[in-house]
């Protein structure tokens, strides 16, 4: 599904019976649309093609636990060379408290498609502290960095 597919797909596995993987053929896109249109912030009312399309033009990440289905989601938006932006991270309130979200961050942060590339970024309202634990830091200079409004947004 995913246009830019890692290498091979890959399994983590914790003891407590958590997984990830970077299989796009696993995700449960129902879900991911719901999670995301309905309960977070940055995407609330996300239509399902809009979903649809970031996931096949992106590296993804799901997490899943045995009788749960999908309990977790993020992507990269990489061109796996010079620019990666890591977003869409949520994790089910059901699995929220058991560290998921950290150890699906640290593994995306090492994926291979995007280990090496020298700009990382990713933006957040609420997680500092989380991203900060995998060397995520606020910008250097954030007024080089710019913006283009969705058209007709004022």
């Amino acid at each position: 599904m995913a246009a830019c597919a890692s290498l091979a797909v890959t399994l983590w596995h914790r003891v407590d019976g958590y997984m990830v993987t970077d299989d796009a053929s696993r995700l449960d896109i129902d879900r991911i649309h719901r999670w995301l249109s309905e309960d977070a912030y940055w995407a609330r009312g996300r239509t399902r093609d809009t979903v649809v399309r970031s996931i096949e033009h992106s590296v993804t990440f799901g997490a899943y636990y045995p009788g749960a289905g999908q309990v977790g989601f993020c992507r990269w938006v990489t061109d796996q060379a010079t620019f990666a932006w890591l977003c869409d991270v949520y994790v089910d309130p059901s699995a929220r408290g058991k560290g998921l979200g950290s150890w699906m961050v640290e593994i995306a942060v090492e994926h291979p498609t995007v280990r090496d590339v020298p700009r990382q970024l990713l933006a957040t309202a609420d997680a500092h502290r989380l991203y900060a634990k995998v060397g995520f830091v606020p910008l250097p200079d954030p007024g080089r960095w710019m913006w283009r409004r969705p058209y007709g947004e004022e």
